[in-house]
């Protein structure tokens, strides 16, 4: 049964009671993040029920010692863990000497919690009964700034409601928190100050291994009508915490106010010898702009990226909700200023997966990022991997590979691999194949092409001779061969010839060597220097079209399909539609063993490379490879339902593709996984807009032109999206009628709607 109590509205996530059974749930659905650092929505005063509290700083992590029951070579010697890092938004609230704690109080009323997503703010309000009789109302308001991107701000109320009482207010800073998620349960933080200065308090702490030095700081003002508490401020201290506590007689009916500023400076940014000087900077600015200006700021700044971004849905609020949630996380969490950071899978959310750089922001997530923003943020994320090309390079050493080869991670924070299950380090190594693809679909997209001679080449160069060693010619077949791999399905693990990743091996060939002779003929010196420090020879080159076009593809003759990988046929190919629902998820009720030898397939794959190379095969292929793949499709990866909803619309088959959508969009809110309070699926997100854009309205480049081939659900009136395409910002409204076209800006656009072209003028609507 899905999860019910996450109200439907169009602009705000809403929890509208109180069940200690869903905090850890909405602590994570409430999540706040403004892409230097994201917190879980966990309450600012005490809570002693099950809870799971997380702050966490971008590019922060921990080497947590890979853990593993025998080494193997070429082990990752650790997994980076994205750390929990030291709490700023507590508050320790004692009434008439008893501390608030939701989880102890005779009654809680009234409870209200609300994430705004047009505006970028988080609020709880309720009524409680303490324990002593005491009647309250507490409101709380808190945001992580986007323009001040070092703070965030709390507003924190409470009124007593039946008597008059004395109220304590302590908000504090804490470094004695631990990860959930650990290996050896080391010490991932050294805290080295704690200390105090007049209303502000700062702990000094850096992580173990790593180094990162950090200043955790905040500034707090208690006011009581009208006048604000400064004689009765007591420092509240220890080795992890300081706190600053206000002590004032609050009449019924009357509102006590905290107002907390708190936030991270931090050695990536910062010298370390000056991270307390830089705390106090922007809590300067903070506090001179105020809690209610700088929250004007917020929501100016968030209608902007709104402007941009917003997808508009009419006559479905579910769906409404679901799209623009899945928007405002993905900006929650990078917003591409730093090219040294990128999309972790749980963004601010949660640990899990390590909170590293997957091969999910290449494939899913650079198209809304591209299309959303401008092409610096797409460039940016292209850079990260340029600069952790030498890393890719010694990835590879350590599993043999030689003469530049470059193996690009599948987990990773600095470039280093850092995943420690064999068979994903080792085998799924289509990930290689991602970068690439997103340096082809960068410069396609923007038409923008100076990425490649200034970096591209060189990856593309050590991603070819990565694939050109790891094939081996089998003298039976005729062909190259690709053995002991896992494709997107991990649920098929150390198997032959998975067709995916030869048919992406096969194309990067392909695209390295097009690219080469390209820059030969209009970048001479960039070549030049790439073929100085790559030593790459002609005849390296033409073996690689050698093996591109020697390449084997699994295929059945009778299915008239590309087989998965060589032993697919050999499995009992009984339909996911045939399994009993209590066998659901089977990942959570088989043994892995009998996952393996299962025909169930995890995620798209050979479906995923149709829609990453969709040009090279007819509808009727995509249709046989949908019909026969999708029914054993059990789409127990957040990754798995987007794709599909591109290739069911593909197809015309709306009702399906609406469904595949709808799981999209909603796989947290609804929380299909009954995983939801471990964190949110962030890169998937970019999965959902994918839906609108390249599903429903059909968006592609073909041939440096703006296409569309817009559909509609049936259970929309209609919808709307934008796209930065080249600088020229393009509406498309689509509804049961027809489809219009708008272009901002002062130049003229073609573009091709349903194979017509159109010409879209500024101040003009075109239909189609």
């Amino acid at each position: 049964m899905n999860q019910d109590y996450i109200q439907v509205d169009p602009w705000s996530i809403i929890e509208s009671s109180f069940d200690p059974e869903t905090v850890k749930s909405s602590e994570s659905l409430f999540s706040l993040g403004n892409g230097a650092m994201g917190q879980r929505a966990n309450f600012e005063e005490q809570y002693s029920g099950e809870t799971f509290q997380g702050s966490y700083i971008a590019g922060v992590y921990y080497p947590d010692k890979t853990r593993v029951g025998w080494w193997k070579n070429g082990y990752p010697e650790y997994f980076a863990k994205v750390l929990n890092a030291p709490n700023w938004i507590g508050i320790e609230v004692l009434v008439d000497g008893e501390p608030l704690d939701l989880h102890k109080c005779k009654s809680v009323k009234d409870f209200k919690r609300e994430l705004n997503m047009r505006e970028g703010w988080y609020q709880r309000s309720f009524t409680a009964q303490l324990q002593n009789g005491i009647e309250m109302s507490v409101q709380s308001t808190r945001f992580l700034s986007l323009e001040l991107d070092e703070v965030g701000a709390i507003k924190y109320e409470i009124t007593p409601l039946n008597q008059n009482v004395e109220i304590i207010l302590c908000p504090y800073l804490d470094s004695g928190i631990t990860n959930e998620d650990s290996n050896w349960d080391d010490q991932f933080w050294n805290t080295t100050k704690v200390f105090s200065e007049g209303n502000q308090a700062f702990i000094e702490a850096h992580t173990m291994k790593t180094n990162f030095a950090t200043c955790t700081f905040m500034e707090a003002r208690a006011f009581y009508k009208g006048t604000q508490l400064n004689s009765s401020l007591n420092e509240k201290k220890d080795g992890n915490s300081v706190g600053l506590c206000f002590v004032t007689e609050v009449e019924k009916d009357e509102s006590i106010e905290l107002h907390k500023f708190g936030g991270y400076t931090v050695s990536r940014n910062h010298k370390e010898s000056d991270l307390v000087s830089a705390a106090k900077h922007v809590l300067k600015q903070a506090t001179e702009i105020g809690f209610d200006a700088l929250l004007q700021m917020q929501k100016e700044t968030w209608s902007k990226i709104w402007e941009m971004s917003d997808i508009t849905i009419e006559g479905d609020t579910k769906a409404q909700q679901g799209i623009r949630f899945n928007i405002f996380q993905l900006n929650q969490t990078y917003l591409g200023k730093d090219s040294g950071l990128n999309i972790g899978p749980k963004g601010f959310t949660g640990e899990k997966y390590g909170g590293s750089t997957y091969w999910d922001t290449e494939a899913y997530c650079l198209p809304f990022y591209m299309a959303t923003k401008n092409q610096k943020v797409a460039w940016n994320l292209l850079e990260y991997r340029y600069k952790h090309l030498d890393k890719a390079i010694e990835n590879a050493e350590k599993l043999g590979f030689s003469n530049g080869a470059a193996l690009y991670p599948m987990v990773t924070m600095n470039g280093e691999e850092c995943h420690n299950e064999w068979e994903i380090t080792f085998e799924e190594i289509h990930r290689n194949g991602a970068i690439a693809f997103a340096i082809y679909n960068y410069h396609r997209f923007t038409g923008d092409y100076s990425y490649i001679p200034k970096m591209g080449l060189e990856v593309l160069i050590g991603i070819a001779r990565f694939w050109h060693q790891r094939v081996n010619f089998s003298k039976d077949k005729q062909k190259y061969v690709m053995l002991g791999v896992t494709g997107p399905n991990e649920y098929e693990n150390n198997v032959n010839n998975n067709w995916y990743t030869n048919y992406l091996a096969k194309w990067c060939l392909e695209y390295a060597a097009e690219q080469l002779s390209a820059v030969e003929k209009e970048y001479p010196t960039d070549f030049q220097r790439v073929i100085k420090k790559t030593n790459l020879s002609h005849k390296e080159a033409n073996d690689w079209m050698d093996v591109a076009k020697n390449m084997y593809f699994p295929h059945s003759e009778k299915y008239e399909v590309f087989l998965q990988q060589d032993g697919f046929l050999d499995k009992e190919l009984t339909k996911v539609s045939e399994l009993d629902k209590s066998e659901r998820p089977i990942n959570q009720k088989w043994s892995w063993d009998r996952i393996l030898r299962s025909p169930y397939i995890k995620q798209a794959d050979v479906l995923q490379g149709f829609y990453f190379f969709e040009d090279d095969f007819s509808m009727k292929e995509l249709e046989k490879h949908f019909d026969f793949y999708e029914p054993f499709t059990v789409h127990e990866s957040s990754l798995s339902p987007c794709v599909h909803s591109i290739q069911a619309a593909k197809l015309g088959r709306m009702d399906q593709a609406y469904t595949f959508y709808l799981r999209t969009s909603r796989l947290d809110l609804d929380d299909y996984n009954k995983e939801v309070e471990e964190g949110l699926h962030i890169t998937s997100m970019a999965g959902t807009w994918m839906s609108i854009v390249e599903g429903f309205g059909g968006m592609r480049i073909v041939n440096n032109t703006l296409c569309f081939t817009p559909q509609i659900p049936q259970q929309w009136k209609s919808y709307s999206f934008k796209v930065n395409f080249r600088d020229q910002v393009v509406t498309a409204t689509v509804s049961e009628k027809g489809a219009g076209f708008q272009i901002s800006g002062d130049k003229e656009l073609l573009v091709k709607v349903n194979n017509k072209v159109l010409s879209l003028l500024p101040g003009e609507t075109v239909y189609a």
